[in-house]
């Protein structure tokens, strides 16, 4: 296949245009450089839409890689050396035959290389064509983060005199490319990607400097070093996000923009003073991890055919609630994400912008300038918005005016910090909002949790007895018919619990894969308004929740519980009232 073919196709295809074809080719003449890699390192096109129709023209199958199913023992099968001349990778090894992944299969002399291997080896080969992207994820697999900060260390020598490397964090990037600060910061960021962490911590303490990644809502320290590093690895991250070197005094926000395995990555960095120096936390917001369907958070049919109505209604509000880092955010963004089309204008109210969504107007409020989000949400009102979502109502003053905006034709997404639906109209009410004005203006109101969900190969089943079962018994009676109706749980009840294989490569030995979120929604109705307007108890919200069918947050866990979704333990946890 000549770079030719190649573009010609690419062309045809419509992946890339006919005038970056002859751009690329003539690139490629005067470089002496494949036509492919300057399409990849340009990112001119899609590399999975380009390794498509390679294979198409190869008849050699695509194949994307599971960078987790790729052990020490597969990487131990091909040298680092080969892997890195050829571009060749270990992708998994079915008893004797070994499957590998190539970004060039018809390159001879790769080819050469590995029936070497393979003869070496005792096994028969099979191949998929990769990306450079999964190529470069398995490379650095070859060498694991802590190796690399310890080599990065070991090249400064004597770390008592690292402040003379605070001049090159300063100077042109490109000239202290290798400076071991640069290596150092470098390595976190990609680890803490590749990882799926959520937040990096750097942490000067009395005696080191700390590092540490959260990691499905939980925190662990992944590298220790000198305490020495912490000025020059913190000034390192302060010079990407554009903070002041020299303000050491107050806390600092910031934010840059990365390319980590071929993806964007956006890092929200918050210093905080300390004794012991400048604390910092990094926000990973990764779009392919954070961005979601709302059918990937966890809905079951009967919630999302309820929520599926409710943001199909051309006004009033729909209204988020939960604590601090229970995905409500996540939650907002799916709904925006199913909505979001040329037919309709998208403004949002944020503190801060978390993902850049194109097609969105999005805005972050500066309260420091007066822009907030009650005089933000003033101005969105005058850009002729169908749908409007503010971050967070904290406010008399933002409650009512988002209140107003749901009356005046808009759909209005936003977040309220209470404990579970019910709360939100006593919260409301609360804030100034007069209780006539919630039954026209507030549509639906729905609570979340997050647990973790355990890992499908390292969970192992048991049976459910006890106090646990009375539980599971009294909460699946209280279910709406329509739902228990199809249940297919029988006694004895059997959940799931995590039994962490540390030889895992879906959790790498923790138990648990990501989270999950659990759900309770909670309508507007014309007997709930009836109950505003006389004088509402709590009993008497909850009694109306069980007459509309409201599934309960815990009930919710529990059927995923029973399901094998969760740990059963978590969930009575995490909504124990």
């Amino acid at each position: 296949m000549t770079d030719q073919e190649l573009v010609k196709k690419l062309v045809e295809k419509k992946i890339i245009t006919d005038d970056v074809g002859r751009r690329v080719l003539r690139d490629a003449g005067l470089r002496g450089q494949p036509a492919e890699d300057l399409i990849y390192q340009g990112r001119l096109a899609d590399e999975v839409a380009v390794a498509k129709v390679k294979s198409e023209m190869l008849s050699i199958p695509y194949k994307k890689v599971s960078i987790d199913a790729v052990t020490d023992a597969l990487i131990a099968l091909i040298p680092k050396e080969t892997s890195k001349t050829y571009q060749v990778i270990p992708v998994e090894k079915n008893g004797d035959m070994l499957v590998v992944g190539m970004l060039r299969p018809d390159n001879l002399q790769a080819q050469e290389a590995l029936k070497f291997i393979a003869k070496q080896e005792r096994v028969s080969l099979g191949v998929y064509l990769v990306t450079p992207s999964d190529i470069a994820a398995v490379w650095r697999k070859y060498s694991p983060y802590k190796n690399e900060v310890e080599s990065a260390v070991e090249e400064m020598g004597d770390v008592k005199q690292v402040d003379s490397l605070l001049v090159s964090l300063e100077e042109d990037r490109g000239a202290g490319e290798e400076a071991p600060i640069i290596k150092i910061v470098a390595a976190t960021l990609r680890e803490a990607v590749e990882r799926k962490a959520s937040d990096i911590h750097i942490e000067p303490e009395r005696l080191r400097l700390r590092i540490r990644f959260r990691i499905d809502g939980d925190l662990g320290e992944v590298s220790s070093m000198p305490l020495a590093l912490a000025q020059p690895v913190i000034s390192r991250v302060k010079v990407l996000s554009r903070l002041k070197l020299d303000e050491t005094r107050i806390p600092q926000d910031g934010r840059f923009r990365a390319v980590i395995s071929g993806r964007d990555i956006d890092f929200r960095v918050a210093t905080f003073p300390t004794p012991s120096g400048e604390k910092v936390v990094l926000r990973v917001l990764d779009p392919t991890t954070g961005l979601k369907s709302l059918q990937e958070l966890g809905f079951s049919d009967y919630n999302f055919e309820i929520l599926q109505h409710a943001i199909e209604s051309p006004y009033g509000m729909i209204l988020i609630t939960g604590p601090t880092g229970s995905g409500k955010s996540t939650t907002l963004y799916a709904i925006m994400q199913k909505m979001n089309s040329e037919e309709v204008n998208i403004v949002t109210l944020e503190d801060p912008v978390e993902y850049f969504m194109d097609g969105v107007n999005q805005s972050q409020v500066k309260p420091e300038i007066g822009y907030d989000f009650s005089s933000g949400l003033r101005q969105i009102l005058r850009q002729d918005p169908d749908i409007i979502m503010v971050g967070e109502i904290r406010d008399a003053e933002t409650a009512n005016l988002a209140v107003n905006a749901a009356l005046t034709g808009h759909l209005m997404l936003s977040t309220l910090h209470t404990n579970n639906s019910i709360g939100v109209v006593p919260r409301l009410i609360d804030l100034g909002v007069p209780g006539f004005l919630l039954a026209s203006s507030l549509n639906l109101m729905l609570a979340q949790r997050l647990v973790g969900r355990l890992c499908p190969k390292c969970k192992k089943e048991r049976q459910v007895s006890g106090e646990a079962a009375d539980i599971i018994e009294k909460e699946l009676a209280d279910l709406p018919e329509s739902v228990r109706s199809n249940l297919k749980f029988k006694k004895p009840y059997t959940s799931w619990h995590a039994e962490p294989d540390p030889n895992c490569d879906v959790c790498n030995g923790k138990g648990i894969s990501g989270r999950v979120a659990l759900f309770e929604i909670f309508k507007m109705t014309r007997n709930l308004s009836d109950i505003i307007s006389r004088g509402f108890t709590e009993n008497a919200l909850i009694a109306e929740a069980k007459t509309q069918g409201m599934i309960f947050m815990r009930q919710d866990g529990i059927l995923k519980a029973l399901a094998g979704d969760v740990s059963l333990e978590e969930v009575l946890r995490e909504t124990e009232e």
